[in-house]
C-alpha cells in the first residue's frame, strides 16, 4: 500500500516540478538586465519681487526671474565610463526706472564630457572636453544714460578646454581628474566697448575714449619690428597647459548637491615687456632684436602675457544646493566663484573714480525659490 501511494506521489509531483522549474526559468529569462544609462537633474524657475510705497531707504519696485537646468548623463559598462553634464541658467530683472529697465541678472552655459578606461580600480585614462560660455549679450550698466558699454556675449568669452589625464573615481559621486596636456582655447570680446542705444539714424555713436578706457584687448606682435597690433575684434587664442579638476554630485531623497572646481596653468615662462611711445604706439620687448627698455622716448606699461605663466592658476567653482518639497516647489542656493589671469576688471570708487584694472576675485551668489522638477 505504502509503495503505492509513493509511486502515486512521484507520478503527479514530477510533471508538478517540472513545470514550476520551467516558470522560474523563463521568469529569469524575462527580467531585463539594468541599463548602463543613468539621467539624473534638476529643472527650475525661481521668481522674485520687490514693491516699494514711499520707501525712506530708496530702490525701486522689481521683478527677477532665473531659469536654470542641470543635468548628468552617466554610462557605465564593463572597463569603460562616460559622463556628461550640463549646467545651464539665465535670468532677467525688470526694474522700474526710467534707463534700463530691463537688465540680465545671470547668465551661464556650462558643458563638460569625459570618457574613460578603467585600467586599475577606481583609475580611468580619460580624455575630456569642457565648453563654458554664455546666451546673451552682457552690458555694464550705469555709466551713461546715453550709452551702455557692451563687455561680452555670446561665444565672447567663451573657454573650451580638451585634455587628455587620469581620472580617480571611487564612485558616481566623487572624483578627481588631473591632466598634464591641456589644451584651451580662449574668445574675448573686445568690440564696440561702448555702443549707443537706439538712434536716429541707427549708428552707433562710440566715445574713442572711453572706448579705450574700457574696452578689452589682445595683443599681437609684429614679428619683424616689435610693434604691437591692437585689434577691436573677437580674439581666439589658444594655449596648453596643466588642468586639475574635482566634482561632487551627490543625491539623498530630495536633495541635491553638485559642486565643481577646476584649475588651470599654462606652460609658458616668458614675460614680454610692452612699451608705449608718443604716438601711443605699443612695442614688445626683445621682438626683432629690438629694446626699448632704457629708451626714455618709451613708456613701460606691462606684460604681453597678462600673467598668463605657470604657476598662475585660473580658478573656476561652482556649487549648487536644491531641496525639492511639496513634489513641485525647490529652494535653490547656487554660487559661482571665478579668477582668471589676464582678464582684467576695472572698479570704481563711490564718487566714481576709476580704481584702475587688475585681475580680480569674481563672485556670484542666488538664493532663489521656485517651481521645478528634480529626476
Amino acid at each position: 500500500m505504502l509503495l503505492i501511494i509513493i509511486y502515486q506521489m512521484k507520478k503527479y509531483l514530477l510533471p508538478l516540478f517540472a513545470i514550476c522549474m520551467a516558470v522560474s526559468l523563463s521568469a529569469e529569462e524575462a527580467t531585463p538586465a539594468p541599463s548602463p544609462w543613468t539621467c539624473t537633474g534638476v529643472l527650475g524657475l525661481n521668481a522674485s519681487a520687490t514693491g516699494l510705497v514711499n520707501w525712506s531707504a530708496g530702490g525701486n519696485n522689481n521683478v527677477t526671474g532665473i531659469a536654470f537646468g542641470k543635468v548628468r548623463l552617466l554610462y557605465g559598462k564593463n572597463n569603460l565610463s562616460w559622463e556628461t553634464n550640463l549646467d545651464l541658467e539665465y535670468g532677467l530683472s525688470y526694474i522700474d526706472q526710467e534707463f534700463d529697465p530691463f537688465q540680465k541678472s545671470s547668465d551661464k552655459i556650462n558643458f563638460n564630457t569625459k570618457f574613460g578606461w578603467q585600467f586599475h580600480q577606481a583609475w580611468f585614462l580619460t580624455a575630456s572636453a569642457d565648453f563654458k560660455s554664455q546666451f546673451a549679450p552682457g552690458r555694464k550698466y550705469g555709466i551713461s544714460d546715453d550709452y551702455d558699454p557692451i563687455i561680452s556675449k555670446f561665444l565672447a568669452p567663451a573657454y573650451t578646454d580638451i585634455s587628455v589625464g587620469i581620472d580617480w573615481k571611487p564612485n558616481d559621486i566623487f572624483s578627481v581628474y588631473i591632466s598634464p596636456v591641456a589644451g584651451r582655447l580662449i574668445s574675448v570680446y573686445v568690440t564696440d566697448a561702448f555702443v549707443a542705444k537706439s538712434t536716429e539714424n541707427g549708428q552707433a555713436n562710440i566715445d574713442e575714449a572711453l572706448k579705450e578706457t574700457y574696452a578689452v584687448w589682445l595683443y599681437d606682435v609684429d614679428e619683424s619690428n616689435g610693434e604691437v597690433i591692437k585689434s577691436y575684434d573677437c580674439n581666439v587664442r589658444g594655449k596648453l597647459g596643466l588642468s586639475l579638476k574635482g566634482g561632487i554630485n551627490y543625491t539623498y531623497k530630495d536633495l541635491k548637491i553638485i559642486t565643481t572646481v577646476g584649475l588651470y596653468t599654462p606652460y609658458a615662462w616668458n614675460k614680454t615687456e610692452i612699451y608705449q611711445d608718443a604716438e601711443g604706439k605699443y612695442y614688445a620687448e626683445g621682438i626683432a632684436g629690438k629694446t626699448f627698455k632704457d629708451n626714455p622716448d618709451y613708456t613701460y606699461i606691462g606684460y604681453q602675457d597678462n600673467n598668463q605663466r605657470f604657476g598662475n592658476f585660473d580658478v573656476d567653482w561652482d556649487a549648487a544646493i536644491s531641496y525639492q518639497f511639496l513634489k513641485c516647489l525647490n529652494v535653490t542656493l547656487s554660487t559661482s566663484l571665478k579668477y582668471y589671469n589676464g582678464v582684467k576688471i576695472e572698479k570704481f570708487a563711490h564718487d566714481g573714480t576709476s580704481l584702475g584694472a587688475a585681475e580680480r576675485v569674481q563672485f556670484k551668489g542666488t538664493l532663489g525659490l521656485g517651481v521645478g522638477y528634480s529626476f
